[in-house]
């Protein structure tokens, strides 16, 4: 289990200082956000090998900036989701890393209720089986992964609980297509989270962290090491990304909480490791 930081929660005045800072303080990888491939890979340059590219968080469309429209009715909002996958998928191929994070959609459906030929979840899961099909093998060909997104009922009606993810998964059988196991939605919609860690084990390649609160873990009520021990039991050992807010009213404090936090992290992965 290696901890990775998004790049926005990082102190410094250049990606060049943030990733010194993240070196420096013993993180192991660096989560983009979303961006057009070339700013990504300006990013990148920036970065200049300090610290190894995890993953992208997020979508973009060359046309319509952020662009989760994988699930519109509309074709063209559809194609371009996909193609903005497909061309951040190849950045990831080219610097190594897991994959590109996406929920497929945010809100409600959009698609009809065509109810009693089909239900809108009934039309979305078809729907987004053939573009898995299409994606991940994309992805695949780039030796990268399209991650979807599991997010909680207040943010997406469609993938809530690991469970939808690798229904997906499932249906679409194909390589180049995983999960991410986001620690704030799970503390949400599962009834178990090291359970639901354990049933997933095959699919779930990256992970995100935050506490209950959203904000950096240590400051709620979640179980790092419950759930820590059931990775530790499924074998994982990739990255955990921190994807939160930082507490603190001075980029001073900032700086110092997420220290600790990582610190806090550190301890409950040892307490996982320990027999």
């Amino acid at each position: 289990m290696k901890i990775a930081l998004q790049m926005g929660l990082l102190p410094g005045s250049s990606n060049a200082d943030k990733a010194k800072w993240a070196a420096d303080n013993g993180v192991e990888g660096l989560e983009l956000g979303t961006a057009t491939p070339d700013k990504l890979r300006q990013t990148a340059q920036e970065i200049n090998g300090v610290l190894p590219i995890t993953s992208v968080c997020g979508n973009s469309s060359a046309t319509s900036g952020w662009s989760f429209d994988f699930l519109d009715p509309d074709k063209d909002k559809r194609r371009a989701s996909i193609d903005g996958s497909k061309a951040i998928l190849e950045f990831c191929g080219e610097v190594g890393a897991v994959g590109q994070i996406v929920p497929p959609i945010f809100g409600g459906p959009r698609v009809p209720d065509l109810s009693p030929l089909m239900t809108p979840l009934e039309l979305e899961d078809q729907l987004m089986t053939e573009i898995c099909r299409e994606i991940g093998a994309h992805a695949a060909s780039h030796k990268t992964l399209f991650l979807l997104e599991p997010l909680n009922r207040y943010e997406q009606h469609y993938l809530r609980k690991q469970s939808d993810g690798a229904r997906i998964i499932k249906a679409a059988k194909t390589k180049g297509v995983a999960l991410l196991a986001d620690l704030f939605h799970m503390h949400i919609e599962e009834t178990n989270t090291p359970q639901a860690i354990r049933d997933n084990a095959r699919h779930i390649a990256h992970l995100h962290l935050a506490d209950n609160t959203r904000m950096e873990p240590g400051t709620g009520d979640t179980d790092f090491v419950a759930a820590f021990k059931a990775l530790k039991e499924i074998g994982f050992t990739g990255y955990m990304a921190y994807e939160c807010g930082i507490t603190g009213n001075s980029p001073k404090e900032k700086s110092r909480n997420l220290a600790k936090s990582l610190d806090y992290v550190r301890g409950c992965i040892a307490q996982a490791q320990t027999p």
